[in-house]
């Protein structure tokens, strides 16, 4: 059967449906984001640990993906992705009804558990379905679904915050998600190319050590680890930062500048369509110079420049993931899904790491600790990428 081609009204329906999957996954998984300022307060607990409450659910994520992506293998991609859509949004609903600190972590790792399903399948779908030279496109408008699914979420949680409670703003986020669970079933196409395959332990252990065999993704796996540390580090504290005086916003202002995610949307689209013209290996470095840019600005003290700082930063990162995210479907010669999933485990292992070790740098030096973190984690992807293209110059497309 033909791959889907961009123009066709398979095309649009297979993005429209994976945008709304993004959409439901990343406004549940960052839907806590914004708010570890008001539960560091209800439970009395320092922003470090309060951070446990993100932290916990990506590092169940990572793990989770490994599995997640050889579930599909047996299952089917759309079956394991509706499933983990339906699920996640369910239990994001029951965490606002968790009555202590520990259940709402307990909680949030369930749904780390769950939500894997998406991210894990979704580009090894778009590497199966989409045609190679709308790849790039394709890659990008779903990567879009999860940056405005994870500003929606960190938007509407502030706001319910603010006039209701976080369990009602966690519950309110259940729902949403619940109803764009629904479109992603009703819109996908089904599978065209995929081929079942019998699940073995043993199997899938060797697919995965063999894909740290493939020249380049390896490396790809480190940037991804280090994006993550670094956006997480930035989005994890900036509320601290400017719930604090001597700015003294409010929940729902600080939700609002999470808005700047929507630069992250254009980006993934714009840069993958740059990386699939003049080459991932040129754009890749451009990106995460970008990122870099974005976060050294935040240091200034005026609040403008320092929203500024946030988008050109979020700008660069999501670029970066898109044109990352997307080199590892060309690259992997065999087991796609599990190429990504090891992408995707170290990617959000790098948001639990970063995410957390980045609270000690605040409790030290404040904002500028948090900085200097991700200004070391930015120096040294941007270094990698330049041996990632000197490495695989000919499959660097």
């Amino acid at each position: 059967m033909e791959y889907i081609k961009r123009g066709t009204s398979a095309f649009k329906n297979a993005n429209l449906a994976l945008f709304a999957g993004g959409f439901s996954t990343f406004a549940i998984l960052w839907g806590t984001q914004p708010l570890l300022p008001e539960i560091a307060r209800e439970f009395n607990v320092s922003p470090a640990t309060s951070s446990l409450t993100q932290s916990s659910t990506t590092i169940a994520l990572a793990i989770s993906l490994l599995i997640a992506g050889s579930l599909s293998d047996v299952y089917g991609r759309k079956s394991v992705m509706t499933f983990s859509l339906l699920a996640s949004s369910i239990l994001a609903i029951c965490t606002g009804f968790a009555s202590g600190f520990h259940m709402l972590v307990i909680g949030r790792i369930l749904q780390g558990i769950t939500l894997a399903g998406l991210p894990a399948v979704a580009m090894a779908y778009l590497g199966e379905e989409i045609e190679a030279k709308s790849l790039g496109m394709a890659m990008g408008l779903y990567i879009s679904g999860n940056s405005i699914g994870g500003m929606s979420g960190r938007i509407i949680s502030g706001i319910l915050t603010d006039y209701f409670s976080w369990q009602i703003a966690l519950m309110g986020i259940g729902v949403i998600s619940l109803l764009s669970s629904i479109i992603f079933m009703v819109l996908l196409p089904k599978s065209a190319h995929f081929e079942p395959q019998n699940f073995k332990l043993t199997s899938l252990a060797g697919s995965l050590f063999s894909q740290f065999k493939v020249p380049g993704l390896t490396y790809l796996f480190i940037i991804g680890f280090l994006l993550m540390g670094g956006f997480v580090s930035l989005y994890n504290y900036i509320g601290f930062e400017l719930i604090a005086p001597p700015y003294s916003l409010s929940q729902t202002v600080v939700g609002f500048i999470f808005i700047v995610y929507i630069v992250g949307t254009f980006s993934s689209t714009w840069m993958g369509m740059l990386a699939d013209q003049f080459g991932k290996k040129k754009i890749l470095p451009l990106s995460l110079v970008i990122m870099l840019a974005g976060v050294v600005t935040t240091l200034h003290p005026n609040l403008w420049v320092k929203i500024i700082g946030i988008a050109v930063f979020t700008y660069g990162f999501f670029a970066g993931h898109s044109i990352a995210s997307s080199w590892v479907g060309r690259l992997a010669v065999h087991d796609k899904a599990q190429a990504s999933a090891l992408y995707l485990s170290a990617y959000y292992a790098g948001s639990s790491v970063g995410g957390t070790v980045s609270g000690s740098f605040y409790h030290q030096w404040d904002w500028a600790g948090v900085v200097a973190m991700i200004v070391v984690l930015s120096v040294v992807s941007i270094g990698i990428s330049f041996k990632l293209r000197r490495r695989d110059p000919v499959r660097a497309i």
